[in-house]
């Protein structure tokens, strides 16, 4: 096998080869078809989430098919399509696994950063935390939905069910829940940085009632608003952008420090919440609705050795849509 891997913060990702690894108890290998990248790679490459054991292998949004099974396996068989997610296992025997709330696990691992992840050829995972695909659909098409879905949905749920939602930061995740939001019946109004007239008018295209500028004031005052982009400042922002009882999410793993803020524009009931990983059952019912909205993905296609070049890109606001690497 082959990998892109990460040897030390902030270096770049070096293309080695590898000896195929062996599935043990409960786990699964799977050949690598697609490997979208995710906002959260490039917070692992550059450094800003801690305990990262080098070298690691990132990349969390996987699609591929089984080709070897770990003693014990019996739900996945050789040659099932799967999809591996950003949560990777958990303890199953701490409060959290015990309350139905997996995503706040208290000794988890995660596909990309603390287990060897996507951007490779084959990866092992656990059988357990894997999704079965069905044969429906494209292997690319489907990767953007293995985080950027999956989240997306979860802040969708947290955000409640207001009628006009705001969507700070325009990317893979946004474009996503984007339609969903539609397909629901809300307006949605979308935020990126000052001059993305690419964001914008995807946004548009997927039917934003508004597109403009972060720093921009909406039409109206939101119900709700989902912050996608890892930037502190927008915070206060999306606060001074919804309506007294509103909700502002925070969806990313990390975000830049939020600066402070006059207390006035959290009055009123405002409420700020963060969202943190996922669980299975987030997964069984976003890949239900993602089928009955007809989500459509907008990728961009790289070979796996350019992953350098697509973080660069990602880093520097250049990607609309979301990129995905094939072997």
């Amino acid at each position: 096998m082959h990998a892109m891997v990460l040897t030390a913060p902030g270096a770049p990702l070096r293309f080695e080869p590898r000896e195929d690894p062996v599935p043990g108890p409960g786990e699964v290998r799977v050949t690598v078809s697609a490997c979208a990248v995710c906002r959260t790679d490039l917070h692992v490459v550059d450094g800003e989430l801690p305990d990262v054991a080098y070298p690691i292998v990132p990349g969390h949004e996987v699609v591929g098919r089984v080709d070897a099974l770990g003693p014990g396996v019996t739900a996945r068989k050789i040659g099932d399509r799967v999809g591996v997610p950003w949560l990777g296992s958990t303890c199953g025997e701490c409060s959290y696994c015990r309350s139905g709330r997996e995503n706040l696990c208290d000794r988890p691992r995660f596909t990309g950063y603390t287990r060897d992840g996507g951007f490779a050829t084959h990866l092992l995972a656990d059988a357990g935390f894997c999704f079965p695909l069905g044969e429906i659909g494209d292997d690319v098409a489907i990767a953007p939905l293995l985080c950027a879905g999956l989240i997306g949905w979860r802040s969708l749920v947290m955000a409640g069910e207001g009628k006009h939602l705001g969507i700070y930061g325009f990317g893979a995740a946004g474009h996503i829940i984007a339609q969903v939001a539609r397909w629901q019946g809300r307006s949605i109004y979308a935020f990126t940085r000052a001059g993305d007239v690419d964001a914008q008018h995807l946004a548009r295209s997927l039917g934003a009632d508004w597109a403009g500028a972060s720093e921009d004031a909406p039409p109206v005052a939101l119900d709700a608003a989902i912050i996608y982009a890892p930037v502190g400042g927008l915070v206060p922002l999306a606060l001074r952008a919804v309506r007294k009882g509103g909700r502002v999410v925070c969806a990313g793993i990390h975000m830049s420090d939020i600066p402070s803020f006059p207390y006035d524009i959290l009055w009123g009931e405002r409420q700020l919440l963060s969202v943190a990983n996922l669980t299975r059952n987030d997964g069984v019912e976003f890949f239900k609705i993602a089928a009955q909205a007809g989500i459509k993905t907008h990728t961009t296609v790289f070979p796996l050795q350019q992953a350098n070049e697509v973080l660069a890109k990602l880093r520097a606001g250049q990607i609309t849509g979301a990129a995905v690497l094939q072997p």
